[in-house]
């Protein structure tokens, strides 16, 4: 007898539970030898292992189903449960474009051209670099692609970094001890892992370190195997920087390096080694390079606009 912590993925749990709780008082029906308590987006499962990892795999079948055709019923759930082969079968995968699902059921779906490619060049490139304007939605696919390996089970943990460059502020004039200081450097990483991820689950898996997020520094000596490793504003590292973090990659690992060249925060007398890096490895084979550009942006529309007007400034200095 064991117990167990399930967590609801990628749908709200409304969706799943019904009206009054009558869908999840349909399925606790099908497991008579299972005492289920549900709270929230989790679901506490106490019995034997193998009938814990049964309630897992349907629990999987129904979300997937809603999934497919937006809609969840008694009457599915019955179908599901008593026929799980021709579930399994009938619930092949039609959105092709979806890179992961996120809280909520929100499918997370490269948007763009060099989003679709960053996605495409990931499958056969170990190192990847994404490299354009903000807004264009390089971080946000990037992590995107690490929960799909991580829930995929293809690596066991994510770690995620950037380094800690100020932008105009001080680090030793903000409050707090030195993760306080960090944490509004690396707020991007955690608010695109929210969207991913159920914060119970998301705390518990940094509590246990399956989830990392720390600055640049702090990777130095380690050898990181079996990871999804993204370094975030690689243009704000320089080229020693940049050799010292690409050199911890270990086995059965995905790098992917993020970057925007016109948004450079180093002191003056430092240069960013992102440009430099790029020029030396992107021939290695295994290592690719996508460019994004303004017609990548998806925050507002304003947002080109005001790119392309610092763009021509530079142009003319």
């Amino acid at each position: 007898m064991i117990e167990k912590i399930v967590y609801l993925e990628g749908i709200d749990p409304i969706d799943l539970y019904g009206v009054n709780n009558s869908l999840y008082e349909k399925i606790k029906c099908f497991f008579p030898k299972l005492r289920l308590v549900a709270r929230g987006d989790e679901i506490k499962a106490m019995g034997e292992p193998s009938e814990i990892q049964r309630f897992e795999n349907a629990l999987n079948l129904l979300i997937n189903y809603h999934h497919k055709y937006q809609r969840l019923t008694e009457a599915d759930i019955v179908n599901i449960m008593d026929d799980t082969v021709t579930a399994q079968l009938t619930l092949v995968e039609s959105d092709d474009d979806v890179v992961v699902y996120g809280n909520n059921g929100k499918s997370i779906r490269a948007r763009t051209v060099n989003q679709c490619r960053m996605c495409e060049e990931h499958k056969t490139n170990d190192l990847l670099f994404a490299v354009g304007p903000a807004g264009t939605g390089k971080t946000y696919t990037a992590i995107a692609l690490a929960v799909a390996a991580f829930k995929t089970r293809s690596v066991k943990k994510i770690i995620l970094t950037r380094p800690a460059v100020e932008a105009g502020e001080k680090l030793g004039f903000l409050p707090g001890d030195l993760k306080e200081k960090l944490d509004p450097y690396l707020q991007p990483l955690y608010d695109a892992l929210h969207d991913m991820i159920p914060p119970k689950k998301l705390t518990d898996l940094m509590d246990a370190g399956t989830i990392q997020i720390a600055p640049l520094a702090y990777m130095r000596g380690r050898t990181l195997d079996n990871a999804f490793v993204i370094l975030d504003e690689a243009q704000n590292a320089t080229v020693s920087q940049l050799k010292m973090f690409l050199t911890r990659m270990g086995r059965n690992a995905k790098f992917i390096v993020t970057g925007d060249l016109t948004q450079i925060d180093l002191p003056q007398k430092k240069m960013s080694g992102l440009d430099t890096t790029i020029n030396l490895l992107e021939h290695i084979k295994g290592i690719s390079v996508v460019r994004f550009d303004r017609r990548d942006i998806i925050r507002h529309s304003l947002v080109k606009d005001i790119v392309d007007a610092f763009e021509n400034q530079e142009e003319i200095c």
